[in-house]
């Protein structure tokens, strides 16, 4: 657990994404929660003894992401906040999402066992564009900004100039993009810029600096520019990918046993820059 600021925390040692704690006068706020049962459950106990035994009055989650939201249920009866088309996905996480979730770990079933109780808490109080909090002298913002999905929103701290930026960000890693529009990632990316944070704490990786979403926007920048040229040549949307999953596999480091994972994963999102250059090409058309 890293403390960023007084009373604002982070840890970048959990499976999945990276959970957030902020501590006020009233209570803490969760930023995502952990996804491994054990995890959550021993942050909570970390937490509550950081807080003075204080309850947890939201959690905030940053997209509907298994990644983001399977620990919700350790942090109750705090209220789930998620903007609008989270709640949309997460409304419709049945039984067979959670097979899934069971299926995921089937290598692991140490893990596996512990999710024997699986509960989905799905949001309560939701937002379109923006959502304010000032809970015990602290100013928190939720603020959309999608791209990585069309849910995907930051936690601002204006004061501290903290922001929880969700998997609007990656560090030196292959973002997962089956959901993305990249043109409103970048616009995500650049606002983050704006905000001149002291520290982001990204989806993925370590807390960073501005210089790691400058990365992030090169990555998707090349994508777009070699797959809308790959269109315009007239190469389908599978020839588009062939061609190209090796190329971008070179901008961050893989480890061998993930290789084909992370395979799959540039395609997916390579498909996904392809529709849009489609869409683009009919809306100029049109």
């Amino acid at each position: 657990m890293q403390e960023l600021a007084p009373g604002v925390y982070v840890d970048t040692e959990c499976r999945g994404a990276n959970p957030g704690f902020i501590l006020t006068d009233e209570g803490t706020i969760v930023v995502d929660t952990p996804q491994i049962p054990a995890e959550a459950k021993a942050l909570r106990e970390t937490v509550r003894r950081l807080s003075g035994g204080k309850p947890f009055l939201y959690v905030i989650n940053t997209d509907h992401h298994r990644g983001h939201i399977l620990g919700n249920q350790w942090f109750q009866p705090a209220p789930v906040i998620a903007h609008d088309v989270a709640w949309k996905h997460m409304n419709g996480y049945t039984q067979n999402f959670k097979q899934r979730v069971l299926d995921s770990f089937r290598r692991e079933p140490e893990i596996q066992k512990q999710f024997v109780d699986l509960e989905i808490i799905k949001p309560t109080l939701t937002f379109s564009k923006r959502m304010y909090l000032f809970p015990g002298g602290r100013e928190i913002r939720i603020i959309w900004v999608g791209g990585h999905t069309p849910a995907t929103s930051i936690v601002w701290l204006p004061a501290e100039r903290i922001a929880f930026v969700g998997d609007a960000l990656w560090v030196d890693q292959h973002p997962y993009m089956g959901q993305a529009n990249s043109k409103e990632w970048l616009e995500g990316l650049t606002y983050i810029r704006r905000l001149n944070a002291r520290y982001i704490v990204p989806g993925h990786g370590p807390v960073c600096g501005r210089e790691a979403t400058e990365r992030m926007s090169e990555y998707i920048r090349h994508m777009r520019s070699r797959v809308r040229s790959l269109y315009r040549a007239g190469k389908s949307k599978q020839e588009t990918a062939n061609l190209l999953v090796g190329e971008m596999l070179t901008w961050f480091p893989i480890p061998p046993e993930r290789k084909s994972r992370i395979e799959s994963q540039i395609k997916s999102g390579i498909g996904r820059v392809w529709a849009e250059m489609q869409r683009e090409a009919a809306a100029s058309n049109g």
